[in-house]
């Protein structure tokens, strides 16, 4: 029977991964072939014939491997855009909407704005933005462990206005051209007030728990490989 492993590691030489990504490569094609190998063997088909319907079902290596390296990077920047972003940014919101629970429950009363009719607009929890930068730290703090970019970091910390910077920066202003009956000048003011409340104060609060965490993790990172080389 063939070294299944040898012929595979010799075909795929030109393989452009880490080593344990292409003996992980190696192992799950080997297996494969072998498999196809044992089951044209059992049907009777004989040695040379079996080798050589078994090698057919790769008809170009150097596509094959083109295939893997692209279907690995891939898989991997889905992983890293999960670990440094995702999760990192949704226990960051997370948190953050727990915070505001509580303060809007056991927290002072809020520093209220509205419009020149009286209708309220914004309700500012000062409480809450004071507490933001702990978010913020958590998501800088967690994608930067999980090997994020600067901007991977920053955009963890940042996560929970997010969505709110969607919607005040596209759905409005689509809503005021698209209905025209609208009081442009009440819902322009309703619209940067909002803005202002739940996406630029909120934002740098969180940036200012997010910041300096990255930079005393990258600090704290140049100095160890500083002590190694």
């Amino acid at each position: 029977m063939p070294d299944w492993q040898e012929l595979v590691r010799r075909r795929l030489s030109g393989l452009r991964l880490d080593s344990n990504q292409k003996e992980e490569v190696h192992a799950e094609l080997a297996a494969h072939l072998e498999e196809s190998y044992e089951a044209f063997w059992a049907e009777g088909v004989p040695e040379p014939e079996a080798l050589r319907r078994t090698l057919a079902q790769v008809a170009d290596w150097k596509e094959l491997q083109r295939k893997i390296r692209s279907a690995r990077i891939r898989k991997d920047i889905m992983t890293n855009r999960v670990t440094q972003l995702w999760l990192p940014g949704l226990l960051t919101f997370a948190l953050s909407m727990g915070l505001e629970a509580v303060v809007q429950k056991f927290g002072p009363r809020p520093i209220v704005l509205d419009l020149d009719k009286g209708t309220p607009v914004l309700m500012f929890y000062t409480a809450w933005l004071l507490m933001l930068p702990l978010a913020g730290a958590l998501g800088a703090y967690l994608s930067k462990r999980a090997g994020g970019s600067v901007r991977m970091v920053l955009a963890a910390s940042i996560f929970p206005v997010l969505p709110f910077a969607v919607v005040f920066l596209i759905a409005i202003p689509v809503g005021l051209v698209v209905n025209h009956n609208l009081e442009h000048h009440i819902v322009t003011a309703a619209y940067l007030s909002m803005s202002v409340g739940w996406v630029l104060a909120p934002g740098v609060a969180l940036l200012a728990g997010g910041l300096p965490v990255h930079l005393l993790l990258r600090r704290r990172s140049s100095s160890q490989n500083a002590a190694i080389v």
